[in-house]
């Protein structure tokens, strides 16, 4: 964390200076704003949270309920979300309050006697080791804490606006405020009376029965599996013996998926009802019977629950939107999205494959950004079509894995053609639902693959993969990823060829050519800022004993805040032992490697090929 390059910080660092719309926020919903995110859930939550960052883009977030969400539903938090908690700043406090998994146990009907379960497999839950983050088990609520805590502290100073409920909305094109959304007040003195807001864009991020879907034509299309799940979390005395641990627990009577929960007593259990029949009759089923049915499967442990937080029972259900913004195929490249959905309004499917909280942050990640960009003028409107076409791919891809692994968790044991399929598809699949599976195709903002052999790890189009380096000036070993906060800027990454800092070199030449060519991205950044809109840094093959911090270009040593301080955070070296051009396949001839604001790498391209980097931004930085 950098901070006094403004002048000495006593307080709490993390606090930002206001700025923009958050100096004398007003505390009532104003009646014009840019953006109007409707639903604190984790999709809105992370939209609003990123937009934060952008103190001139007038941002605020209305709810219904009369406040903070206290039992959230959703509680699986995926590594490539601890990721992404990283670059808002929490990664590390969310970690230590959640339950860590780092395995699962599959139980099994015993050979010697199936009225019996009994411990048939363990599996590694990331055995490849594709992230340095845990798969973390935390209530939903916890995350949207500190979500809201972020953008408290954010120039912007957002915050949720509690007790309004959404009712419809009219887009009048051609206006500076098109979209006129109607509100009704569901709390206070005001309860019952319609409110008007209008805004340049909206996003839907209202759940699953989302009426801002409705009000632009949206319909959500898919089909029910007609299978029931009772879902409780509860704390209970058992003398089941990996109650501390996840569990697929398959028995001749039904199946169970346990997720321990954190605070090292609570768990939840999805217990299996069977078939949901046409009369959906199960949907009455008590908590007392879902208990009963968990002691049948259990056998012959037994459950004795003592409290109980939260149940429901719900049929599993794959659905999509077949767009998640308000521009209908026939009006495709004609004009520009000014409503946007995301999460559960677009895209449902069923909790046991835990990706509903985490694929709907990475919704909001991506919008966020775009959203900020135009608003503030960096980037032109052909942006934010970008959003329905990488992200409804995304969420199909997801229902298609969802409907495969749902459908084994119903399973009986006899159905199985091998008794170690479910394990065997949760090990080969681990990748996809850590949620490193996402890859976003050529586009506007992802180049082609022409020069990815020179970083064969840092693959276009998905997330960029951290690896450890050495940061000269203090000579600190770090993760380079974890330097990318969500800030809303571009990362240029400069991977040096052989030579050393201040003899000639690509890189040498690289940095000249960003630092005077009128082509170069950062010279389309406002007047006196060095990297306000680009974070640029090099990484040198050598160790950092043999990396002179002075000799490295002055890019790389960009002047920042009213003092003109140098920010000397930008040179790294190879760390001794994890050598990152080794373990990224990065080319001993250098590379370059951009990285877009929500983390995920847009080209890779030669240390010479400066013709092609000023291609790639020129259309993304053209505002007009």
């Amino acid at each position: 964390m950098q901070f006094h390059h403004h002048g000495y910080v006593s307080g709490d660092p993390r606090v930002q200076p206001a700025a923009g719309v958050g100096i004398d926020r007003p505390e009532e919903l104003p009646e014009h704003v840019d953006v109007l995110i409707v639903g604190t859930g984790p999709a809105g939550m992370i939209t609003a949270a990123q937009l934060s960052q952008f103190p001139d883009v007038r941002t605020r977030i209305v709810e219904r309920r009369p406040g903070r969400l206290e039992i959230g539903q959703a509680d699986g938090i995926q590594a490539r979300s601890v990721e992404t908690f990283q670059a808002f700043g929490f990664a590390g406090r969310i970690t230590d309050e959640a339950y860590r998994i780092t395995e699962m146990a599959f139980w099994k009907p015993d050979p010697a006697d199936v009225s019996r379960i009994h411990r048939a497999a363990r599996a590694v839950d990331d055995e490849l080791g594709v992230s340095e983050f845990p798969h973390l088990i935390v209530n939903q609520a916890r995350v949207l804490d500190y979500f809201a805590e972020y953008m408290a502290n954010s120039p912007a100073r957002l915050k949720p606006d509690y007790g309004y409920e959404f009712s419809g909305l009219t887009v009048h094109q051609g206006e500076e405020y098109p979209v006129e959304v109607t509100l009704l007040h569901t709390s206070g003195e005001l309860e019952g009376r319609e409110r008007t807001v209008r805004a340049k864009y909206v996003l839907g991020a209202d759940g699953a029965r989302s009426r801002v879907r409705q009000s632009i034509g949206c319909t959500m299309a898919g089909d029910q599996a007609n299978h029931a799940w009772g879902v409780m979390d509860v704390v209970a005395v058992t003398d089941f013996p990996d109650i501390r641990e996840k569990c697929a627990i398959q028995a001749e009577s039904g199946s169970i998926l346990l997720i321990p929960r954190e605070g090292g007593h609570l768990f939840r259990m999805y217990v299996d009802l069977g078939e949901a029949g046409e009369d959906h009759a199960v949907r009455a089923t008590t908590i007392e019977q879902i208990i009963e049915k968990a002691n049948e499967i259990l056998h012959p442990y037994t459950l004795d629950v003592r409290n109980v937080a939260w149940h429901s029972v719900y049929e599993v259900g794959h659905r999509l939107t077949d767009r998640f913004d308000d521009v209908i195929l026939e009006d495709a490249g004609s004009r520009t999205p000014r409503v946007f959905i995301a999460g559960d309004a677009c895209h449902t499917h069923s909790a046991k494959a835990g990706q509903g909280m985490n694929v709907s942050m990475q919704d909001g990640f991506n919008l966020g950004w775009k959203l900020g960009h135009v608003l503030e003028g960096r980037s032109p409107e052909s942006l934010l079509a970008t959003y329905s076409a990488e992200r409804q791919v995304i969420a199909k891809n997801l229902i298609d894995f969802d409907k495969e692994w749902s459908s084994m968790m119903a399973k009986k044991p006899e159905e199985f053609d091998d008794p170690s399929e479910l394990e065997e598809f949760y090990v080969r699949t681990a990748e996809f639902p850590a949620g490193f599976m996402t890859q976003y195709t050529p586009s506007l903002i992802t180049s082609g693959a022409t020069h990815q052999d020179l970083a064969t790890g840092f693959p276009i189009g998905k997330r960029f993969r951290s690896a450890h380096v050495v940061r000269v000036c203090d000579t600190n070993p770090l993760q380079l990823g974890h330097q990318a906060t969500a800030d809303g800027r571009w990362r240029i990454y400069v991977f040096a060829d052989a030579p050393r800092a201040g003899e000639q070199s690509g890189v040498a030449r690289l940095a000249d050519w960003l630092t005077t060519a009128a082509g170069s991205p950062l010279a389309a950044q406002p007047a006196g800022d060095q990297d306000v809109w680009f974070d640029v840094k090099v990484v040198y093959q050598q160790p950092h004993t043999e990396v002179d911090l002075m000799a490295a270009p002055a890019v790389f040593r960009p002047e920042v805040g009213p003092f003109g301080l140098h920010d000397l955070n930008k040179v790294y070296a190879s760390a001794p032992g994890a050598d990152i051009f080794e373990e990224r396949g990065v080319s001993r001839d250098g590379a370059v490697v951009v990285v877009r604001p929500d983390q995920y790498v847009s080209a890779v391209l030669p240390l010479d090929a400066t013709e092609e980097l000023e291609a790639f931004f020129a259309p993304i930085l053209a505002a007009g």
